[in-house]
């Protein structure tokens, strides 16, 4: 006769949570060990090791930009690996939710850019990492040149969004947005966004949150002998969105027929 479980209620531990328990285990002491040390991985790979500008781009690329554009002495750290002739900007307040933090006032980048501009340190370090990822290498292989300079149509101003009856302010209020009209090649040839981007070659037209002007239109619709710019414009646009928050351009809308708005802020769009 079998012998009686003296404790029928109760059930076997399932196999299954020792399973996550070792796995958690493993997990948390590997974590340990790489935070202090103890086990060396390629700079590359390791999260907590600092952005490096010049450091091919992988999956941890953006995680370790965020890290250093959320820390004010970090970003300050990373920024200086830039090839950027700048000046620090004192903190300023220069209106009701304008002004800026950590900034610095833009003489030249890896180009030449015309006027001086003032962006965030964050702002700043995205168009860096831009600039050496994406810019050059689009306007190598499309354009078969480098890029010498940047047009843009400026950085920092106290106003609202385009069209916003209220209290909402833009990126540019805070020094963390700048638009750019377009660029001048090594061989002297102008890329603009006005005239080069062409909205047909994605079978979009941008919608019409502002006026176009009919100078502007025409213009933007003329016909060239190649698309080879075009290219290179959505390549750049494309591209900027791994770096910045906000990427904005002729298909947006209307207001954005003529530049591309680079911004770091609160929330996500490329379009």
């Amino acid at each position: 006769m079998a012998t009686p479980d003296p404790s029928p209620n109760r059930k076997p531990f399932p196999i299954l949570h020792v399973v996550w328990l070792l796995l958690l285990a493993a997990a948390f002491g590997a974590g340990w060990a790489l935070w202090s040390g103890r086990v060396r991985i390629p700079e590359a790979w390791n999260p907590w090791a600092p952005l490096r500008i010049d450091a091919t781009p992988n999956l941890l690329t953006r995680f370790k930009l965020d890290r250093a554009a959320g820390d004010r002495a970090a970003c300050q750290v990373a920024l200086a690996q830039a090839d950027m002739r700048l000046t620090p900007v004192d903190d300023r307040v220069t209106g009701e939710h304008c002004g800026f933090t950590n900034a610095v006032r833009i003489q030249r980048t890896s180009v030449a850019v015309g006027s001086d501009f003032t962006l965030s340190c964050r702002t700043a370090l995205s168009l860096a990492m831009w600039e050496r990822h994406v810019l050059q290498q689009a306007a190598q292989e499309h354009l078969g040149t480098r890029v010498a300079r940047i047009e843009h149509l400026g950085s920092y101003a106290c106003r609202n969004l385009y069209g916003e009856q209220g209290r909402r302010r833009s990126q540019h209020a805070t020094a963390d947005a700048l638009d750019i009209a377009g660029f001048v090649l090594d061989d002297g040839r102008r890329v603009r966004v006005l005239k080069d981007w062409r909205s047909a070659l994605a079978g979009t037209t941008p919608t019409s949150a502002a006026p176009a002007s009919s100078v502007a239109t025409d213009e933007a619709t003329k016909d060239a002998p190649d698309l080879d710019e075009a290219r290179f414009l959505r390549a750049v646009h494309e591209g900027a969105c791994d770096y910045f928050d906000v990427v904005l351009g002729p298909d947006y809308n209307r207001a954005h027929a003529d530049h591309f708005h680079f911004d770091r802020g609160a929330y996500r769009a490329c379009r």
